[in-house]
């Protein structure tokens, strides 16, 4: 079984994720914004991972430190994980709707990190949850990760829903992306074979 226990300790946050890549959707998150703990307990659920956080931070600054360094610590996460990444689809993508709303994810583990987020979103805070910051979750995600993230809300009303499909197709592609292939056991999925 795929699984990794990441302890990120810096003078502004203290993260300890816990993490199974085959898992049955369970989850234990705590980081002191409920509306990134709900975001995560839904990319968990729809990708069947098991997910442990405990994130503290300096939450009396601002939330950037904490979102920023979890995304960086989950990314790290998925990528002790997977270990040498051989045999594994490598991408993956979703489509999910959310009632009125589309958002597609597609990721790549190739080995290079790079993020590209478009949730159109005309509202500062969603939730209790800073909306700038939700690409900086990604960002360090890609980082931490060593993957190409590319997130779209084709369209939507509700900034609620616009989030939260992005979160359940970012969960939904994930899986795929790490999910082994038998055929691809047997050879690097690169031309570098750098993977």
């Amino acid at each position: 079984m795929r699984r990794a226990l990441i302890d990120r300790r810096t003078r502004e946050t203290q993260i300890r994720v816990r993490l199974g890549i085959e898992g049955r959707g369970r989850y234990a998150i705590t980081t002191g914004i409920r509306f990134l703990d709900h975001m995560l307990e839904l990319a968990t659920r729809h990708g069947a991972f098991d997910l442990n956080i405990r994130a503290t931070g300096d939450l009396d600054v601002d939330q950037h430190h904490l979102v920023e360094d979890l995304g960086i610590t989950l990314g790290e996460a998925v990528s002790k994980a997977l270990g040498t990444r051989r045999g594994i689809n490598r991408a993956g993508y979703f489509v999910m709707p959310m009632d009125e709303t589309l958002a597609v994810a597609a990721i790549d583990l190739g080995g290079r990190p790079h993020a590209v987020v478009h949730l159109g979103l005309n509202v500062g805070i969603v939730g209790d949850l800073q909306a700038e910051l939700i690409h900086d979750f990604f960002d360090g995600f890609a980082l931490g990760a060593r993957a190409n993230v590319h997130l779209k809300v084709l369209y939507g009303r509700s900034s609620h829903h616009r989030v939260e499909a992005v979160f359940k197709a970012f969960g939904r592609a994930l899986r795929v992306a790490c999910a082994k292939d038998r055929q691809l056991a047997r050879m690097l999925p690169s031309t570098k074979g750098l993977l």
